[in-house]
């Protein structure tokens, strides 16, 4: 891997990594709703923008239906679950919890008649959940109701995306993953639409929560899935989902540099053991591209095709 490339999937962590934190900033004052809302709408259009101006074919009319089951899936009940969660959970908590999807996607595969888990494998599984429960129950933090529901919360947009990845595998089958990206956001607009108008802002919009709804869907969102396309095209699909080892690293640390969150021994603890889960789970973390709305097998299949959105 070049210099160039490592850069850049640094750089993808880093801004994947920030979408907790924007995240933590903006649902107080817009709500879970209205912020996911805001965000794959905005991302959306400015991926449409890209495409138009690239000239890319995209084709979403012959999909609408499985986009829109796939936007619900894959980014709307995630994207708002989180929001929920970090109303009341740090952002870095948020961040390190979201690592285990690679662990619900491994069981959603089990689940639904796929790949069953070899000792290996089960060992990882039995481990993320021994991560998760060093991450949450030996917090110095008090565990309330409210915690408690946050944390199910992340665990359930976890699971959402283990699902949503399965889902995104199946209809992703000769798809340009710039089409996918694009029918998931609209997918996920259509479903949220509605109901910003029954859970409206709590509170008067904020300079800082606006700016965090931007970056949130024009960075963390439109603008890294085409740095995640030209990394995909550049050094492959494989090398590319490394980047699910970084992402809650850089989760933590924003949290920490930005709104001065704290870490214990737990955090740390729980984040090596999550990390050490997925190892075992999937090597080379497969189901960890199936989080960003494709497949390893498509992305590979499709790497090829990528080479248009290269800089």
């Amino acid at each position: 891997m070049s210099r160039k490339d490592l850069s850049a999937l640094l750089l993808l962590a880093l801004v994947w990594g920030a979408s907790f934190l924007f995240m933590r900033i903006a649902s107080p004052v817009f709500g879970p709703v209205v912020t996911t809302g805001l965000r794959v709408a905005i991302a959306a259009g400015a991926l449409l923008l890209y495409a138009a101006l690239t000239r890319s074919p995209i084709g979403l009319r012959k999909r609408w239906k499985p986009f829109l089951l796939l936007g619900g899936l894959n980014a709307a009940l995630p994207f708002s679950l989180i929001c929920a969660a970090e109303l009341h959970l740090s952002a870095s908590l948020a961040a390190i919890l979201n690592a285990t999807t690679p662990i619900f996607a491994a069981l959603a595969a089990w689940g639904t008649g796929g790949e069953r888990p070899g000792l290996t494998k089960a060992a990882g599984l039995v481990l993320g959940l021994v991560g998760v429960g060093i991450l949450v129950g030996w917090s110095p933090e008090p565990m309330d109701k409210t915690m408690l529901y946050s944390v199910l919360f992340s665990l359930g947009a976890a699971l959402a995306y283990g699902f949503g990845g399965l889902y995104a595998a199946r209809v992703g089958k000769g798809v340009p993953p710039l089409t996918l990206a694009i029918g998931q956001q609209l997918g996920a607009t259509v479903w949220l639409l509605p109901l910003v108008a029954v859970f409206p802002p709590p509170e008067r919009p904020t300079m800082a929560a606006a700016l965090s709804v931007l970056c949130l869907s024009l960075v963390c969102t439109a603008f890294a899935y085409l740095l995640y396309f030209r990394l995909i095209a550049s050094v492959g699909a494989v090398k590319t989902v490394s980047v699910t080892f970084l992402v809650p690293v850089f989760g933590l640390v924003w949290g920490v540099i930005f709104l001065h969150e704290p870490v214990y021994l737990n955090t740390v603890a729980g984040l090596a053991i999550i990390l050490l889960s997925i190892v075992l789970i999937g090597g080379r973390v497969r189901k960890a591209v199936e989080q960003k709305g494709t497949s390893a097998r498509h992305l590979a299949k499709a790497e090829s095709e990528m080479r248009s959105y290269k800089n």
